[in-house]
């Protein structure tokens, strides 16, 4: 949340000539209703397992930069399916920087509902670490700009040879 997956991700599609999705979209698209609504109407385990089904189509492909949300790495499954045909980079900011980033007038974060924003991102961030240490990468983004988020990404890519 707030790392800038989505846009960073789009950047690096483009940047490779590579096809971009973001599962976050192509689950409201799919649906016809917001994340925030999902999670009303369904629930967190209901969006979870919307969350997998399009993990599972878009893990399938081929030269593709996926964003995903922050909880796709809870599951093993997801994991296991993204790390078959790709790579996975955790991009990271500390707390502070995630809330500063946050629209939480605009955009509804269903995750953050109770206490204070940063105290609930903060939460988040301790329940996931153990998910997130499976990530074959990690980019910490506090003071990169996205552009230079996607840079580092390619030039890690180049590294372990995946480009």
């Amino acid at each position: 949340m707030a790392t800038g997956k989505s846009v960073v991700g789009q950047l690096l599609a483009h940047r490779l000539g590579w096809a971009f999705f973001d599962t976050d979209d192509l689950i409201e698209k799919q649906t016809g209703h917001s994340i925030a609504d999902l999670f009303a109407k369904g629930g967190e385990p209901a969006f979870r397992d919307l969350e997998a089904q399009t993990v599972s189509l878009v893990s399938l492909m081929d030269k593709a930069v996926i964003a995903t949300g922050g909880g796709v790495p809870l599951r093993k499954s997801n994991m296991d399916e993204l790390e078959r045909n790709g790579r996975v980079f955790l991009l990271t900011a500390s707390p502070e920087t995630l809330v500063r980033r946050l629209d939480l007038a605009s955009v509804p974060r269903p995750l953050l509902m109770g206490a204070t924003p940063l105290d609930r991102v903060r939460e988040l961030l301790n329940e996931r670490r153990a998910s997130y240490s499976r990530c074959q990468e990690t980019i910490e983004t506090d003071f990169l700009t996205d552009q230079q988020v996607a840079d580092k990404i390619a030039d890690r890519a180049l590294k372990v040879g995946l480009l």
